[in-house]
């Protein structure tokens, strides 16, 4: 009998703490859709405040917020965005920009550390000259940190070198910053300097930060005066949502610094160990943040099914990615033993395999 469980699922899977709780029980609340919930706007501001941008926008998800983002900055349909083919927005938002927003996707390659080559992304801006025949480029989207590479970080310089792209041909920069906070801690730089060149980002409150709901885009007044007006198109304006906020209140207050280093540590901890059996390979040096990819290798005895099932055996609960790469997440609600455990519960299956098999 499973008597205790590590969720490395994903940083979306934390629970609200005690002080979450109780700021959602006893916060101040009003009509947000009439701009009147009070504890709504003092996390739009808040996180305006922190992101170095003139407004906020809460929004009920990430997926949500980039949507309007896209929306706002490619208002006629028929726009193009570049955008990394590796990237969240394009893989795993349901095409929304272009099912919803009559937005072209343009995608360029994301490298191993999730950037796509400047060179790249000015070929792909295309000629007004052209716009006879192709879409009108608007927009340039960049992912920080970027999940499918690993949760690999965007530095400064190359996020204002991509801005000083946008402002050359005229275009808008927005940045998915999911985890945004967590490249900030890694590279030791204030989560402002990150999106300085950006005309907008998003900010999700439920991964690294730890909150039960909800993102914030950010940008200028102007911009967010659009995106108040397309949320309430999309469905996504709620009433008395100062519940929400007040708990992602507590989460930009207590999360950030030492609570998502720690989680950094810990997920290099881990890789480390993994690296160490048999069967197994990380790319250790690319784990810069909370997120872990493992590879089983060609001569281990398990696939990726057969290894999740004797994890989940242990507890230990991960995701997988395909028949032979599986993906780790830490948060803050995985403690030190919990990472040890997890190891444990690692070689022994593999010592138990090699067993079996006689070697």
């Amino acid at each position: 009998m499973v008597t205790r469980t590590v969720d490395l699922r994903s940083d979306t899977v934390t629970k609200p703490t005690e002080a979450m709780r109780a700021a959602m029980a006893s916060a101040e609340v009003d009509d947000d859709v009439l701009m009147h919930d009070p504890t709504a706007f003092r996390l739009e501001t808040e996180m305006a405040k922190v992101m170095g941008k003139e407004a906020g926008l809460f929004v009920p998800s990430g997926t949500m917020g980039n949507l309007i983002s896209v929306l706002v900055h490619c208002e006629i349909r028929g726009s193009e965005v570049i955008i990394g083919d590796n990237s969240h927005i394009h893989i795993y938002e349901n095409g929304g920009i272009s099912t919803i927003g009559g937005v072209h996707p343009r995608t360029v390659k994301n490298n191993k550390d999730g950037t796509m080559d400047i060179d790249l992304i000015e070929a792909a801006i295309r000629d007004p000259k052209g716009e006879i025949v192709y879409p009108t480029t608007r927009l340039i989207c960049l992912e920080n940190t970027h999940a499918n590479c690993g949760g690999r970080c965007l530095s400064v310089e190359y996020t204002d070198s991509v801005g000083e792209i946008a402002k050359k041909h005229g275009l808008k920069l927005h940045i998915d910053g999911a985890r945004i906070f967590n490249a900030a801690v890694a590279l030791g730089v204030p989560v402002r300097r990150l999106v300085q060149a950006a005309d907008s980002a998003s900010v999700c409150l439920s991964k690294g930060l730890g909150a039960p709901v909800g993102s914030v885009i950010v940008g200028s007044k102007e911009f967010i005066k659009k995106a108040r007006r397309l949320r309430k198109t999309l469905g996504g304006g709620m009433r008395q949502v100062g519940v929400l906020c007040a708990a992602a209140l507590v989460a930009l207050q207590e999360n950030v610094l030492v609570m998502l280093d720690g989680d950094h540590k810990k997920a290099k901890l881990l890789a480390e160990g993994l690296n160490q059996l048999k069967g197994l390979r990380v790319d250790v040096d690319a784990v810069e943040t909370n997120i872990v990819y493992f590879e089983i290798t060609e001569d281990s005895k398990l696939d990726a099914a057969c290894l999740l099932k004797k994890l989940e055996e242990h507890g230990v609960l991960v995701m997988p990615e395909s028949s032979t790469r599986v993906r780790i997440v830490v948060h803050h609600q995985i403690s030190a033993s919990d990472v040890h455990y997890t190891l444990s519960c690692f070689q022994k299956i593999y010592a138990g395999v090699c067993e079996e098999k006689g070697n």
